[in-house]
């Protein structure tokens, strides 16, 4: 594989990017790092000809004594057993108005990506090698070892303190006399007895009820009750007598009309 990118960036501020693993970490387009791993690790998902493939694992960068850099990395699949390898070689020259980053070097994968058609594999590969370096080219203007977008903090100087007048002493407020060494407490209202109460709560019923009054309703089909229901009048004990000789009387009465009307027949 060789491949090549321009970028408007002069090859010494590339040189500077390509030796911090933070602006690295940052060029690599879709890395998700992962929290206490490496700065060049994590996860990333590639589409390749409308399927997504999610790769983890581990990207280092080292120079080499000719001035180039060497790019080795290996990656498993998220969810499935394919590999991805890769060994490339990145060498600056500048030129007028920037730099062309050249790139070499050998990638092999297997798993989901080898059943995929080369040339949208292909397309794939150049499309990522050129948002990097473009990346690459960015993170340059960041100083080395700051995330992104947090600004470089400047040293403002010290404004001097303003000085705090004393407070004014307050006076303790003084304290109330008593008005007398001895105060003597007040008697308890009497309490109600059960007695009282239960007059009380009749008479107010009473007097609710003669200020209502009844309704037509209960007046036209509710018999009274309560203090309004008529009193019976007293049985007397002399009718009570009368009924209880009444009835042997009558019958004592009846058999004598028998008898005597046997007789009368058994004489004719």
């Amino acid at each position: 594989m060789e491949h090549e990118v321009f970028v408007p960036v002069q090859a010494e501020r590339l040189r500077e990017a390509l030796a911090d693993p933070v602006r690295v970490a940052r060029a690599v387009p879709g890395l998700q790092q992962d929290a206490g791993t490496p700065p060049v690790s994590g996860r990333l998902k590639v589409r390749v000809g409308g399927h997504t493939i999610t790769y983890r694992g581990t990207v280092r960068v080292t120079a080499r004594e000719d001035g180039s850099y060497a790019v080795d990395g290996d990656a498993t699949e998220a969810r499935g057993p394919g590999t991805v390898k890769l060994a490339l070689v990145l060498t600056l020259s500048p030129s007028d108005g920037g730099t062309t980053v050249t790139i070499t070097g050998t990638t092999t994968a297997d798993g989901r990506v080898a059943d995929l058609p080369p040339d949208a594999v292909s397309a794939t590969t150049g499309r990522l090698l050129n948002r990097f370096v473009e990346n690459l080219a960015e993170v340059t203007q960041t100083p080395p070892g700051t995330a992104e977008g947090e600004p470089q903090r400047e040293t403002e100087p010290k404004k001097p303190e303003p000085e705090v007048e004393p407070e004014a002493e307050i006076e303790p407020a003084p304290e109330a006399e008593p008005s007398a060494l001895f105060e003597e407490e007040e008697p308890a209202p009497p309490t109600p007895s059960r007695v009282n109460r239960e007059d009380a709560v009749a008479e107010a019923a009473h007097a609710r009820r003669t200020m209502i009054g009844r309704s037509a309703e209960e007046v036209d089909h509710a018999p009274p009750r309560g203090r309004y229901a008529p009193v019976p009048a007293p049985e007397t004990a002399v009718g009570r007598a009368t009924l209880r000789w009444a009835a042997p009387a009558a019958a004592v009465a009846l058999a004598s009309a028998i008898a005597v009307t046997r007789a009368l027949r058994k004489r004719r």
